[in-house]
């Protein structure tokens, strides 16, 4: 399958790393390696409720959540998710970092980490979408301005990864290198942190045109104000910028990186168009489908920086593994949310995906447990009764408790990769893996 490529060529870590600790069995918590200075564990306040996925057992971190459906189909899913929400609450961790075998805890923010560059780029992105025609300024600038640009996750997992790849390179080279060549090659890689949002922004644009999207970051959608003329231009204008940017940086394999990840936009958008009765209730359609849409850009973006570094192959890959796994598992949660969040929590319509008859992993688990719900979904969800049957359904299953659970398991693999790579003893670099780490227990235990 499409996503078990480049696990197979992760190098094999210690047992006592942090993924390995993970998903390991937790009779043997506190084994401890004398051999590497730094390892990250995810340490739980209680050994209950152990969740098994496969032959393999790992904890799943999670939040309390608040729920505000109307629909009496819904009840059922309410009780649901709301049980499993409060039991994972109970089981939610901290992160340490055990160091010379003194356990240390460190609260890190990884948004404040690279707050002072976010700022530099918001300012560089609103200067990069100025566009002579008036009307097409004030739409392709919308989600750059100030109060609506996002959370800035993507900017931030590249700027992390930046740093936390900052280390000496194999071949020989000078003891020290240049502070003038270490400054361009940090603002090449912030060109790419800027690149990914362009192209991520205009995908949004995009999408909302072919949703009939009406909110978006809590305000109303592009194509809800301007049109979808408008909206649609505005994307294909941000593209062209980001491909002026891109041909700055000359380097063909970066381009080639990013022109694919465009090329995964459209497929994945395209698949989900026109998928059949049943590519719609295929689990591999769908995290292919999946990739493409969501994983393909950050998953790429995380290799284009490890390539203007200079790193080998397989750090480079390492990356690439941390950006795949940290985007399906932020889009399976999205999935989770679509069912579980408010409009309001959200910033857009709650139970979106399904009203347009969009299977997401919860509907698809639940059909594993409910095949009768198999001939429903076939029929396209065009009509209510069938909406709210598919959630009646999907209330009685455990759909939402083992898409969170898959979420974990990506996360989990990133988590890996940056265990993975090879070790620093630069305190920059450990800071940002720890926050790339610390990043992949956010995306699961979000809850907007």
């Amino acid at each position: 399958m499409l996503f078990s490529r480049g696990f197979s060529r992760l190098p094999k870590a210690s047992f006592n790393r942090c993924s390995k600790w993970l998903l390991s069995h937790h009779r043997h918590p506190h084994r401890q390696d004398h051999h590497h200075r730094h390892r990250y564990f995810v340490l739980s306040s209680t050994h209950r409720g152990m969740v098994g996925l496969g032959m393999m057992k790992f904890q799943v971190f999670g939040c309390r959540e608040i729920y505000s459906w109307g629909s009496p189909f819904l009840n059922g899913v309410r009780h649901q998710i709301h049980q499993e929400s409060s039991s994972l609450a109970e089981r939610s961790g901290k992160i340490l970092l055990l160091e010379d075998g003194k356990d240390i805890q460190e609260q890190l923010d990884p948004f404040s980490l690279v707050a002072d560059e976010l700022s530099l780029l918001a300012d560089r992105l609103r200067s990069m979408v100025v566009a002579e025609v008036p009307k097409l300024a004030s739409a392709a600038e919308y989600f750059f301005k100030m109060g609506v640009e996002g959370k800035r996750f993507r900017p931030t997992v590249l700027l992390l990864m930046a740093t936390a790849l900052n280390m000496p390179l194999p071949r020989s080279a000078p003891a020290e290198v240049p502070e003038t060549l270490s400054t361009e090659l940090r603002t090449r890689q912030q060109c790419i942190a800027e690149i990914t949002e362009m192209i991520h922004v205009a995908s949004l644009l995009h999408d909302d045109v072919l949703d009939d999207a009406e909110k978006r970051r809590g305000i109303g959608s592009l194509n809800f104000v301007m049109g979808n003329k408008v909206a649609v231009l505005a994307g294909d204008f941000l593209l062209s910028r980001a491909c002026v940017a891109l041909a700055s940086l000359k380097n063909t394999e970066v381009v080639s990186l990013l022109a694919t990840v465009v090329e995964h936009l459209v497929t994945g958008e395209t698949m989900q168009m026109t998928s059949t009765s049943e590519q719609r209730v295929s689990m591999e359609y769908y995290l292919q489908k999946t990739y493409y849409k969501t994983a393909s850009l950050i998953s790429n973006s995380c290799k284009a920086i490890a390539l203007l570094a200079g790193q080998t192959a397989e750090v480079s890959m390492l990356a690439f593994e941390y950006g795949k796994h940290l985007g399906l598992a932020f889009q399976l949660i999205d999935d989770v949310l679509d069912f579980t969040g408010t409009s309001a929590s959200l910033g857009k319509g709650s139970l979106s995906d399904i009203r347009h008859g969009i299977i997401t992993a919860p509907i698809l688990f639940a059909i594993e447990e409910f095949p009768q719900l198999d001939a429903i979904v076939k029929r396209g969800l065009d009509k209510p009764a069938d909406v709210d049957l598919a959630l009646d359904y999907l209330g009685k299953s455990h759909g939402i408790q083992k898409t969170r659970e898959l979420a974990t398991k990506h996360a989990n693999l990133a988590a890996e990769a940056i265990d993975s790579l090879p070790e620093s003893d630069d305190e920059d670099v450990l800071r940002s893996r720890r926050a790339l780490i610390d990043l992949t227990h956010r995306v699961i235990t979000r809850t907007k």
